[in-house]
């Protein structure tokens, strides 16, 4: 599941143009150009080109979670019983397959994987934490960090 690195090198061009879109993908062709002093179908070339090497991996929509009910957010800290290759693997096709995991990222440090859970209430984030960790031989342990604001989200990379 991990991602293989761009095909291509970026310019300075193709850097302005990420820039702009990771803040408005909707932003029209036509106005990118204009800010980035190329023509639109040069950006439009560009954005193509980005997308087929791999570098603009898809678009999407960043939803208010308050508005859609997503009341709880959680880091979790889970501690793999081990860190065989099966293990790990295992470990990952679960926390990929599952809704409610937002990201998960395998770290080091002592900690296996950390998880951003999203879920509607305690009661479903309950279900969640059982079905994920509980019930999983694979997991030594976990802990749960329950935010109390979102100060700051999205998914934005910062391209110098």
């Amino acid at each position: 599941m991990s991602k293989t690195l761009p095909s291509r090198p970026l310019d300075e061009f193709d850097r302005s143009i990420l820039r702009i879109i990771q803040k408005d993908n909707k932003m029209p062709q036509r106005q990118i150009a204009e800010l980035v002093n190329l023509s639109a179908a040069a950006v439009q070339r560009r954005i193509a080109s980005m997308e087929k090497a791999g570098i603009i991996t898809g678009n999407v929509a960043i939803v208010n979670v308050n508005a859609v009910q997503m009341n709880i957010t959680a880091m979790v800290e889970v501690h793999l019983k081990d860190e065989r290759i099966d293990t790990v693997d295992n470990a990952k096709k679960l926390f990929h397959s599952a809704s409610e995991v937002q990201q998960c990222y395998y770290v080091t440090g002592g900690i296996s994987f950390i998880l951003i859970i999203v879920t509607s209430d305690m009661k479903a984030y309950e279900e969640i934490t059982r079905r994920l960790f509980a019930q999983n031989d694979s997991v030594g342990s976990y802990r749960s960090l329950i935010a109390l604001d979102r100060v700051k989200s999205g998914n934005e990379i910062i391209i110098s």
